[in-house]
């Protein structure tokens, strides 16, 4: 249990039946695109898999048991500087936990941290230490899930949301030092906690996946050139659309629980060591909750608008400290997301002789041969063993 009790009442999620009502009737008037010759899916996602998918969501699917599968957990929501962050809670089971902030991405939501959040909460349960239990704290990002409507402001990024975050674990739930892991871009959070409060962090662990932006040097072999060109194509169009027109999309998805599906499906296929069928790592059921979590809170385009304002507000540092993450970091490597030419084998140490290595004060850094960007959903037990590894014994 926890040392001290929790100072807020949590509030279940629950989503009114007539929105779930209006789901139904636009996913019925599903207008679909002509799709001729995509099975393959080399245009983006294929029609008749989305008709498959859409036609579960209509007549299978039930929003009701997901529902009451997030409230299993604690769910609250609070304003931080005026900015609205809802935030899933399970309490710790141990002698003494402590409490650690899960930060994910897009388009990621709570619902993702469900493969993870027990077995850091209570290891006592799943073949852990009971001295090792975190009270787990996972906030939907401003913008994001039910951390809406955002104040009419355009300056939230991921620097911002650290700040926010920090007053969330700091001044709203009292905690003088806490734990800090994320992934996608909830890593750039929790990089920004362990550069700028990094006196308030045990430490922070971070899943990395990008190569930084390095250009195909001249002379690279064919087959890696191709590698690069694919693993550059699986970020590429969502990176620059959401960055220079995120709200024109934004406009459409919000209309279309089916764009909205499938603009998000893409992502979750290609992003995902599926071994191509996006079924081996989400079910049906997982992607539509998922979905249905952007769609009932009409978050879609705001969640997009974080990589614009990232963009529109760059981050400078809080001082000039060397490494600029100061706080003790794990990093976690996946198989899926090793860049062309690099093995599991060589990962780690393309990691470390990286113009990135510098930048963190790096304790566990570990490479596993499968896993994809929705890290700890696709390899949880590996991820949650490389948290415990990196923070044990440094939370005292």
């Amino acid at each position: 249990m926890s040392a001290k009790p929790f100072p807020l009442t949590p509030t279940p999620v629950h989503v009114p039946d007539d929105v779930l009502l209006d789901l139904k009737e636009r996913l019925r008037r599903t207008r679909y695109a002509v799709d001729a010759g995509n099975r393959d899916w080399y245009y983006g996602v294929d029609g008749e898999y989305l008709k498959e998918l859409i036609d579960y969501w209509i007549d299978a699917y039930d929003w009701r048991a997901a529902e009451a599968g997030l409230n299993r957990y604690e769910q609250y929501r609070v304003e931080v500087d005026g900015v609205p962050i809802h935030f899933m809670r399970r309490a710790g089971v141990g002698p003494d936990p402590k409490p650690m902030l899960v930060s994910g991405g897009w388009p990621w939501t709570v619902a993702m941290a469900t493969r993870i959040i027990d077995k850091l909460a209570d290891p006592g349960a799943h073949g852990g230490n009971p001295a090792e239990a975190f009270d787990v704290i996972v906030p939907s990002p401003p913008g994001f899930g039910w951390s809406t409507p955002l104040p009419d402001d355009p300056d939230m990024n991921f620097w911002k949301t650290a700040d926010l975050y920090h007053k969330l674990m700091t001044e709203v739930l009292g905690h003088e030092k806490y734990a800090a892991t994320g992934s996608d871009m909830g890593s750039l959070v929790t990089a920004q906690l362990g550069h700028k409060y990094h006196d308030s962090l045990y430490n922070g662990d971070r899943a990395w996946d990008l190569t930084g932006g390095r250009t195909i040097p001249e002379g690279t072999p064919d087959d890696i050139r191709t590698g690069i060109l694919s693993f550059q194509k699986r970020f590429v169009a969502h990176v620059a659309v959401h960055v220079l027109d995120s709200s024109t999309l934004g406009h459409a998805l919000s209309d279309s629980p089916a764009g909205l599906l499938a603009w998000i499906l893409e992502r979750w296929t290609n992003w995902s060591d599926n071994d191509g069928d996006v079924e081996n790592v989400f079910s049906k059921d997982d992607l539509l909750t998922n979905a249905m979590i952007y769609w009932v809170t009409n978050s879609i385009s705001t969640s997009m608008r974080l990589y614009a304002n990232a963009n529109r507000h760059p981050w400078t540092p809080s001082h000039d400290l060397t490494p600029p993450v100061q706080a003790p970091t794990g990093i976690t490597l996946v198989g899926y997301e090793n860049p062309p030419g690099v093995t599991t084998e060589n990962r780690v140490q393309d990691f470390l002789d990286s113009p990135r290595a510098p930048w963190f004060n790096h304790v566990n850094v570990t490479a596993h041969p499968r896993g994809g960007h929705f890290v700890y959903w696709e390899v949880p037990d590996a991820w949650v063993d490389d948290v415990r590894r990196t923070f044990r014994g440094r939370t005292d």
